[in-house]
């Protein structure tokens, strides 16, 4: 690993350790205001916000552990332990939605009258906390990263939208406001949550990475190489970020072991133009039998 790769993955663990105590330090003070200010879209934020503390708390340490390099136990890395903690607190984070979801539409029919001035307070305060640890994680590869940003910007828009209904309601008492925004937010929130989820699992699916074609790599290596066919071609990625292939090449019964050298070299470099950090490849000569169960032509 690079030593700018070493530096990118301090900064990730150090991003979201900051957003971990600064959300469990305001998730204190939600409780606190919510009670004063007779909220429950505050409380039940609260409560939302203590869940988030949790899935940062995993996600700060799951992140760290993810660094540590190949051994007897996990030949790959530790890389997946990262995405472990995108799936966790993907699931966490759409379940707190739900959670919401049944505290705000009972209010929709039912609004109830809370305390503006003190809501937009806390709106300020929310803004201020959340945005800082958006920012801080905005830069951030791994899904892991991008899954906690959405917790977080899942707050940031929370408290910008009681920030607005608490400016109205200083003015006019329109309470259904408050509970008709929070829907809003939590099926915008529930819909880019579903879509990073879809994407966790088929990492740990090994499905084949987006914007990777097997079809035209094959062909692109027998365009540009001197091999005649290739087949058995297989492409995943260990945790978002680095992809790996397995392909058999089918070279000619007089090719000589320069050759082969010089084929695979090729191949390799052809392959990292296409986003392929390590490539497995297995030569096969023109006369012979493969040997694989699922070998294509």
């Amino acid at each position: 690993m690079s030593e700018h790769q070493h530096e990118h993955d301090h900064s990730a663990v150090g991003n979201i350790k900051f957003a971990f105590f600064l959300n469990l330090s305001f998730s204190i003070i939600e409780i606190i205001g919510g009670l004063l200010t007779n909220s429950m879209a505050i409380l039940s934020d609260a409560l939302h916000d203590l869940g988030d503390s949790i899935s940062l708390a995993l996600s700060w340490y799951l992140e760290n552990f993810s660094q540590k390099g190949a051994d007897e136990d996990f030949s790959y890395g530790y890389a997946r332990f990262s995405l472990l903690g995108a799936l966790i607190n993907s699931l966490i984070l759409i379940l707190g939605s739900f959670f919401i979801l049944s505290e705000v539409i009972p209010r929709l029919f039912n609004p109830q009258t809370v305390h503006p001035e003190g809501m937009l307070f806390l709106a300020i305060i929310g803004i201020t906390v959340n945005g800082i640890s958006v920012l801080k994680l905005r830069s951030g590869s791994s899904l892991n990263k991008e899954v906690v940003s959405w917790h977080l910007m899942e707050d940031l828009l929370g408290w910008s939208a009681v920030l607005v209904v608490s400016i109205i309601l200083i003015f006019k008492s329109i309470p259904v406001l408050d509970p008709l925004l929070s829907l809003l937010i939590n099926i915008y929130i529930l819909y880019n949550v579903i879509s990073k989820l879809k994407k966790v699992l088929s990492i740990f699916l090994q499905g084949v990475p987006g914007g990777i074609d097997i079809n035209k790599l094959q062909q692109k290596v027998v365009k540009q190489t001197e091999a005649l066919a290739v087949h058995h071609t297989h492409v995943w990625t260990l945790e978002g970020e680095k992809n790996f292939l397995s392909t058999h090449l089918i070279v000619s019964d007089q090719i000589n072991r320069e050759e082969i050298i010089a084929l695979k070299s090729k191949v390799k470099s052809l392959l990292a133009e296409e986003g392929i950090d390590h490539v497995t490849v297995e030569i096969e000569y023109e006369n012979e039998k493969c040997e694989s169960k699922d070998c294509r032509a």
